[in-house]
């Protein structure tokens, strides 16, 4: 299967989710789940380098 990369806002993301919240839940849990484990793996990611920045600034 070939893969496919979107960039969305987490506003738009959510806005995903919850269309596909209507539909069939057999057709699509798995999907739900993916796009879920991915966001919160980013999300992880980008409040450690956040938290980083601001634990060690470095001098301008």
């Amino acid at each position: 299967m070939n893969n496919i990369e979107f960039t969305l806002s987490l506003e738009e993301a959510n806005v995903v989710l919850e269309a596909l919240g209507q539909m069939p839940f057999m057709r699509v849990h798995e999907l739900i789940a993916k796009i879920q484990k991915q966001a919160e793996a980013q999300l992880q990611e980008g409040q450690k380098n956040h938290d980083a920045k601001h634990l060690n600034p470095t001098k301008e």
